[in-house]
């Protein structure tokens, strides 16, 4: 380790050429959680969470809430009320002593932020997390979205799969958001964001998917992670719904000779649910940082107009 870092997150910092860069950000990163941390996790009404499941297998999943059911309990310790719903792929997971987890707090209303990773504890009512990294991000990529309502209904899981379908294929084809589970370093989580135009995300078969790494803060956690431990958990939002789109699987980064970088994942596993208790959300106001969608190159013998 280097600091907050390991040595996956240390060889894409040397590959890209921003290890300077990353370690001036990487002061930013503590284990306590500040007031003004304290303060937006108390207004929040959802909360990211990524942890492994009994079998292994990396995933993302969202609980929500009114605001205050999470909220900092100690300087390093934030306690969640309630927890995840039956059927959820990490409801047990949540419900065990000493898990590792990564979790991401982002408020579409400011664009604002704050991951924190650490050590679960089961309570009562829900669970704890003790903190070992607390950090915020910019606002780079972040749509902003007004609430409307809370649903008070909703099936629950709809469907379990191994691979995509058409309809999954099409919502993943129209998001601007989702959320990422990584591991690493022993088996601690990272939960990340990643955003962008619709189509950002590229569907190349029912079973794989890819979507260009944009720049962000230069730490390379996530593809740190995956650069030591392939495993990832993608959780795609339907905002305007509340539906929910859990995918498990595998990840690598491919390096273009430009520089560029490109995430290619293998979809294992699939589970589609609408919760009762999920918020919706109005129509995105884009991020302005979102880079325009490459035009497509036309197939031999089209014509463009």
């Amino acid at each position: 380790m280097s600091g907050i870092y390991h040595e996956g997150s240390l060889a894409v910092q040397d590959r890209v050429g921003v290890r300077e860069l990353a370690e001036h950000v990487g002061r930013s990163v503590g284990t306590g959680i500040r007031d003004v941390a304290a303060a937006f996790l108390g207004l929040q009404p959802h909360l990211v969470v990524g942890a492994a499941d009994g079998a292994g297998r990396l995933w993302a999943s969202l609980l929500t809430g009114s605001p205050g059911f999470v909220r900092a309990t100690g300087p390093d310790r934030i306690t969640v009320t309630g927890g995840l719903p039956a059927g959820d792929p990490l409801a047990g997971a949540l419900a065990e002593d000493g898990a590792r987890v990564g979790t991401i707090a982002l408020d579409p209303r400011t664009r604002r932020r704050m991951r924190l990773n650490g050590t679960l504890e089961a309570t009562a009512g829900g669970f704890a997390v003790r903190a070992d990294r607390v950090f915020a991000n910019c606002p780079k990529y972040l749509q902003r979205r007004d609430p409307l309502d809370t649903a008070a209904e909703g099936p629950g899981v709809l469907r379990r799969g191994e691979a995509l379908t058409c309809d999954q294929a099409r919502s993943v084809r129209g998001a601007d958001t989702f959320f990422v589970a990584t591991a690493a370093d022993g088996g601690r989580v990272e939960a990340s964001h990643r955003g962008g135009l619709p189509g950002f995300v590229e569907v190349l078969s029912p079973v794989e998917l890819a979507w260009p790494d944009y720049p962000g803060n230069a730490m390379f956690l996530t593809l740190g992670n995956l650069a030591l431990d392939p495993r990832a958990g993608l959780l795609l939002p339907d905002w305007e719904s509340g539906a929910l789109l859990q995918l498990s699987g595998r990840a690598r980064t491919e390096f273009g000779a430009d520089g560029s970088r490109r995430v290619r994942f293998r979809v294992e596993s699939t589970v589609e649910s609408l919760h009762p208790g999920r918020l919706r959300w109005s129509a995105p106001e884009y991020s302005p940082a979102n880079p325009p969608l490459p035009r497509p190159v036309p197939h031999r013998g089209s014509t463009t107009r």
